[in-house]
C-alpha cells in the first residue's frame, strides 16, 4: 500500500524531467533550428538544471531512510520508492525524450513559424523582455480552426508572462524596491508559517472498522455479575444490531447499525468489540458505548477505534500519566487527583486508571514472626519460599528433555490450601527436624489491597491513560495536561521520591518530532551542499534554499485549507510532506538561476537582461511541470475512498506547497538574485579598486625611491 501511494504521489514528478526537456527543444525548433540539432542543444543547454532538481529530489530522501522511531518503517518505503522513480525518470528524460523529439519534430509533428535565425549572442533590453514575451512563450498560432477553448488559454499564457515579466522589470529597477520585495515576502512566509503552524499528533489512526470497549466496574464484582454487565451492553445495543441495515427505521436510528457485536468477561473487566455495517461510519460508534457506559453505575466506560499502526488493544492514540513513588496508598490518592483533574481539563477525553484505583481487592498477608522463626532456624527468605510452594508453587530449577528447557516446580497439595482459615494451619519442616503449623512462624491476616501493582524503574506505579477526542491534536492535549495537571502538582509539593512522568504514545510523538526537525535541517543542509557542487559556488545556492519557507508557508495553507472541510491533523505523515517540499520546490528556483547564468556565460548578456530573459523562458516549463504535480496529487486530496484519510494531508502539504511557492518564485528568486548578483558586483569592483590603490602607492613610493 505505501509503495502503491508513493507511485501517486510521484506521478506528477515523473514527467517533470521530460517537461523540461521536451519543451526547450520545442522551443528552439520554433525558432527554425533543425530537429536534430535542437535535441541536442537543447538537452545540453537543460542538463545541469534537470540532474540539480532531480538529485535534490532524491537528497531529501537519504535522511528519511535512516528514522529509527516506528514512523521510520513508513517513512522507508515512500523514500525508496519515489527516489528509484525519480531517478530512472532522470535517464529517460536524457536519453528517451532527445531521441523521440528529433525524430517527432523531423516528421512534421509540430507547425513552426517561419524560420528567424538564433541569436547567440542577444542583447535583450527590458522593452523588448516585456514586447517579445508572446513570441517565445507560446507556440505558432495554430490554424485559424483552432478551438476557442485553446485560443482562450494561450491568450491567457501569454498575459501571464507578460505581467511576470513586467513585474520583475518593475521590480528590478530600484534596490529598494528589490530589498522590500525580499524582506516582505520572505518575512511573510516566516511570520505565516509561525503563527498558523498546527499543533502535530501522531501515528494516523485510519479508518479501520473496528471499535474496542472496556468496562471497569467497581470493586467486588464477580464473574457472574461481568457477564451481567456485558448482557446489558448487549440489550443497550439491541435496536442497533437487531435492524435491518436497509429499512426505514435503521435511517431514523441516531447512530450507525452495528453489523457485529462481542464481549468477554475477563479479570476485573468486561472487554467488547463493535463493527459497523457501514465502513465509513464506524467512528460514530463511539459514542454510542460511551453513552451506554455511562448509564452503568460505577462503571468507567472506555471506546476507541482500532488504530492500523497500533500494537496491542492499549496502544493506540493515547497519553499514559505514569506516576511512581514508593508508599501504594500515597499513589492512589495521587492518581485519584489527577483523574479528577483530567476530568476538568479535557471533559470530552476518555480516562481510566491502570490498575484501579481502589484498594478492597481482598488479600492475605503472611508477616514472619522474627523471634519465633530464628528459634527454628527460619529465615524470613526460607519461610517466604515454603509458603509460596505450599500455596501456589515454588520455582526450584531447570531440566533439560531432548534440549526443551523445563521448569521444576515445588507445588503442595491443594487440599490444604483451598481456604484461607487453614493456610495458618499448613505444616512447615523447619531445619531443627521439627514440623510446625505456619501460623507460629507467621502472623496470617485477612486484609484487602490492589488488584495489581505494576513498578516502573523498580518504584510503585499508577498510570492514568487518557484518550483525547480525535479533534484535538496529541500535543494540545499534552500541553494541557503539562500545564494543567502535572505542573501544579509538582508546584504544589509532590512528596520525596514521587514522580509524574508522560509516557505511551506521547512518548513516541516526543521522539519522533525531535528526529523529524533534525531531519528537515539535515535535508536542508544535504541540498545546499549538493547545490553547491552543482553550481561550483557557494552563493547561488543560497537563492535557491530561501524559496523553501515559501513552500513551507504554502504546504501549511493547503492544510488549513483541507481542514475548513474535513478534519486533518498534522500527525508524522503528513510531516513528510514538508521532506518531500524541500526536494521538490526548489526545482524551480534551480531552472530561473540555470538559465540565467547560461544566458550570462555564453550569451554575454548583464545579470539584469539574463535574469528577465530567464524568467520569459522559463515560465511555461516552470507552469507545466507544477500543473502536472498538482493535478496528480488532486485526486489523493480529494476524492474520498479506502486509505485516503492516511495521505490526505501529506497530498495537501504538497499540493499548497507547491502551488504558492511556484507564483512566489517567479516574483521572489529573480529579485532576490539581481540583489546577489549586483551585491557581488560591487564587493569585486571595491576589492579591485583597493588593490589598484595599493599597487598605485606601492608605484609611487618606488618611484620617489
Amino acid at each position: 500500500m505505501m509503495v502503491l501511494f508513493s507511485l501517486i504521489l510521484a506521478l506528477g514528478m515523473l514527467v517533470d524531467n521530460a517537461v523540461v526537456v521536451l519543451e526547450n527543444i520545442q522551443r528552439r525548433t520554433e525558432f527554425g533550428e533543425p530537429s536534430f540539432k535542437a535535441a541536442v542543444n537543447a538537452t545540453r543547454e537543460v542538463t545541469g538544471a534537470v540532474v540539480a532538481s532531480t538529485l535534490t529530489t532524491i537528497a531529501v530522501f537519504l535522511p528519511v531512510v535512516f528514522v529509527q522511531e516506528e514512523a521510520g518503517q513508513l517513512f522507508r518505503d515512500i523514500a525508496l520508492a519515489i527516489s528509484g522513480a525519480v531517478a530512472f525518470s532522470l535517464f529517460v528524460s536524457m536519453t528517451v525524450i532527445p531521441t523521440a523529439a528529433a525524430r517527432l519534430f523531423a516528421k512534421g509533428g509540430i507547425i513552426r513559424p517561419k524560420k528567424t535565425q538564433i541569436h547567440q549572442r542577444s542583447v535583450v533590453d527590458a522593452d523588448r523582455s516585456s514586447q517579445d514575451v508572446s513570441g517565445n512563450m507560446s507556440s505558432t498560432r495554430a490554424s485559424t480552426d483552432s478551438g476557442f477553448l485553446l485560443r482562450l488559454l494561450r491568450k491567457c499564457g501569454e498575459n501571464f508572462v507578460q505581467i511576470t515579466v513586467t513585474s520583475n522589470e518593475i521590480i528590478q529597477r530600484s534596490v529598494l524596491r528589490r530589498i522590500v520585495t525580499c524582506v516582505l515576502l520572505i518575512g511573510t512566509s516566516v511570520t505565516l508559517s509561525w503563527q498558523l503552524w498546527p499543533k502535530v499528533e501522531y501515528l494516523p489512526t485510519g479508518n479501520r472498522n473496528l471499535v474496542f470497549g472496556i468496562l471497569l466496574p467497581p470493586p467486588g464484582y464477580n464473574l457472574s455479575q461481568l457477564m451481567e454487565l456485558g448482557e446489558t451492553v448487549e440489550q443497550g445495543l439491541r435496536p442497533y444490531w437487531d435492524v435491518d441495515p436497509h429499512s426505514a427505521s435503521a435511517e431514523q436510528l441516531d447512530f450507525p447499525v452495528v453489523g457485529d457485536f462481542f464481549f468477554v468477561a475477563r479479570g476485573r473487566s468486561v472487554f467488547m468489540g463493535l463493527r459497523a455495517h457501514d465502513p465509513l461510519r464506524v467512528a460514530e460508534l463511539i459514542p454510542l458505548v460511551q453513552k451506554i457506559g455511562a448509564s452503568l453505575p460505577g462503571t468507567f466506560a472506555v471506546a476507541s477505534q482500532s488504530s492500523l499502526f497500533a500494537q496491542g488493544l492499549a496502544s493506540g492514540r493515547t497519553i499514559d500519566i505514569e506516576i511512581t513513588g514508593p508508599n501504594l496508598s500515597k499513589l492512589v490518592e495521587l492518581g485519584t487527583q489527577v483523574l479528577s483533574d483530567v476530568q476538568q481539563n479535557l471533559p470530552s477525553a476518555q480516562a481510566r486508571p491502570i490498575p484501579s484505583l481502589d484498594l478492597s481487592s481482598p488479600e492475605l498477608h503472611i508477616r514472619p514472626q522474627l523471634i519465633q522463626t530464628a528459634e527454628m532456624g527460619m529465615s524470613s527468605k526460607n519461610l517466604g519460599y515454603v509458603a509460596n510452594a505450599l500455596i501456589d508453587g515454588a520455582y526450584a530449577g531447570d531440566y533439560y528433555l531432548n534440549g526443551d528447557k523445563i521448569d521444576l516446580m515445588i507445588i503442595g497439595e491443594h487440599a490444604y490450601a483451598n481456604r484461607t482459615q487453614e493456610i495458618a494451619a499448613l505444616p512447615v519442616a523447619t531445619p531443627t527436624g521439627q514440623l510446625v503449623p505456619l501460623g507460629a512462624l507467621a502472623k496470617v491476616e485477612l486484609s484487602s489491597g490492589p488488584e495489581q501493582i505494576n513498578h516502573r524503574e523498580r518504584l510503585r506505579a499508577i498510570t492514568i491513560q487518557v484518550t483525547p477526542p480525535p479533534t484535538l491534536p496529541l500535543e494540545d492535549a499534552m500541553d494541557t495536561i503539562a500545564q494543567n495537571i502535572a505542573q501544579p502538582l509538582e508546584a504544589g509539593g509532590l512528596p520525596t521520591g514521587y514522580r509524574i512522568h508522560l509516557a505511551g504514545t506521547a512518548d513516541k510523538l516526543r521522539d519522533t518530532w525531535l528526529a523529524l526537525r533534525f531531519n528537515v535541517l539535515l535535508a536542508l543542509l544535504i541540498t545546499y551542499l549538493l547545490m553547491a557542487a552543482l553550481f561550483e559556488s557557494w552563493i547561488y545556492p543560497l537563492v535557491i534554499i530561501f524559496s523553501v519557507p515559501v513552500g513551507a508557508v504554502g504546504g501549511i495553507l493547503g492544510l488549513f485549507v483541507l481542514n475548513l472541510f474535513l478534519h486533518q491533523s498534522l500527525d508524522v505523515l503528513t510531516m513528510l510532506g514538508f521532506v518531500i517540499l524541500i526536494g521538490t520546490v526548489v526545482n524551480n528556483p534551480i531552472l530561473i538561476v540555470h538559465q540565467s547564468l547560461n544566458h550570462i556565460r555564453r550569451d554575454e548578456m548583464s545579470p539584469h537582461q539574463a535574469i528577465l530573459e530567464s524568467v520569459r523562458t522559463r515560465v511555461r516549463p516552470i507552469f507545466m511541470t507544477t500543473a502536472s504535480t498538482v493535478l496528480g496529487l488532486i485526486p489523493l486530496v480529494l476524492f474520498p475512498g479506502a486509505g485516503s484519510e492516511l495521505y490526505r494531508g501529506l497530498g495537501s502539504v504538497v499540493l499548497g506547497g507547491l502551488a504558492v511557492s511556484t507564483l512566489v518564485t517567479l516574483i521572489l528568486v529573480p529579485t532576490l538574485f539581481s540583489l546577489l548578483m549586483d551585491t557581488r558586483d560591487g564587493l569585486s569592483r571595491w576589492w579591485q579598486g583597493n588593490k589598484w590603490d595599493e599597487t598605485s602607492k606601492r608605484s609611487m613610493s618606488s618611484g620617489s625611491i
